[in-house]
Parts: C-alpha cells; structure tokens; sequence
C-alpha cells in the first residue's frame, strides 16, 4: 500500500544538518508512526512521503519555508537575569517554557550578559535545511480509533483560508484552534464549546 491520505505510517528516519552531524535518529528505537495528511510532521517531510511504500528508502532535503521556519530575529529578546527564578546559573543553550497569552512557548538562552539574558523562542531548527534518509516500514489505513483525535473539525474546506462552518458561520484560519473553533459567531451554541 502506497502513502496517501489518512494512512498510518511508521518509518525509520535519520536527520542531519548540512554539515553532516546527526541531529536525531531513530535509530535504535521504535519506527516514528505518524497519520498522513494530519501535520503531524514538518510539511515538507509529508509531501515527499506520498506515494511511498514499504522498503523504500529515500532522502529528502527539507527547505526552512516547508519544515521550521525561517530565523526571524524579531523573536530574539533582552530579559533581566531575575526572570529566571530559582535558576541557580543561567547559561547559554539552557530551555525553558515561557508562559504567554497563547500558552506555554518554548525558549532558548542564547546568551548571557552580567545582568540579563539573551532570550530566543524561533525553533532550533528554524533558519535550517532538514537532510532526512528515510526508511518505510509499515503504511495502513488508517481506522476510525485512529482518526477519532482529530474528528471535531468544524471548519469545512480546512484551514487555507476564509471558509463556512458546518453550522453556517463564517471562521477563518486566524481564528482556528485547530479543535473545531474557527472564530465562527454560532460555534458555541451549536457545537455546546
């Protein structure tokens, strides 16, 4: 059976960055398992999966547009060392999770002066190729159970752009949670959210 929408797939797979080093493998572990056409990887990843299928083995080179993003320094930020609380040293590379409005966001020390902290939140792999081999190992449909986490999606149409909710609403995609809350005004007393 061939990758195609909703089908369940496990592969092994090894990333490296454009020097060579390797920055995460599956290697030695379980095959990642992932449901085609639910963004459950990076996009460029999952359009070159399509039409793959057991035993293939293949690279693909992701481009920062299709897998984290370009660097965007406007996500870089000067904090006082005091936000740190109960940090005893805070040192470059450390991670933590920032609370914000849109919940937690994880950050990254990037450096370290005598009173404050260089603070980034882009992903460590935003601004990066991603160099994949990618080896299949199982594709199946996918069943009900499998898909039953990602049911409730009351935006028709997906989410490219001003679409109609199932109960006659208007959302788009700024507003949608993903989870059947696209900004519709009769989502709540339809849907009971």
């Amino acid at each position: 059976m061939k990758i195609a929408e909703k089908t369940v797939v496990q592969m092994h797979y090894t990333l490296k960055s454009d020097e060579g080093a390797v920055i995460d493998s599956s290697e030695g572990r379980e095959p990642l398992q992932y449901i085609q056409g639910m963004r459950m990887i990076v996009p460029g990843l999952e359009k070159a999966m399509v039409g793959h299928d057991v035993g293939d083995k293949f690279d693909v080179v992701v481009i920062p547009a299709e897998g984290y993003g370009e660097y965007d320094e406007r996500m870089t930020q000067e904090v006082p060392l005091n936000v740190f609380q109960g940090v005893d040293k805070v040192e470059a590379g450390m991670a933590f999770y920032a609370q914000t409005p849109g919940g937690p966001m994880p950050i990254r020390i990037k450096s370290v002066g005598e009173k404050t902290a260089i603070i980034d939140a882009n992903h460590e792999l935003a601004g990066k190729n991603l160099n994949f081999a990618i080896e299949v190992v199982s594709v199946r449909e996918a069943t009900e159970e499998d898909l039953k986490p990602f049911d409730h999606h009351c935006c028709c149409g997906g989410h490219d752009g001003d679409h109609e909710c199932e109960c006659g609403g208007h959302g788009n995609k700024e507003n949608c949670d993903g989870n059947g809350g696209c900004g519709c005004e009769h989502h709540a007393e339809h849907h009971g959210k």
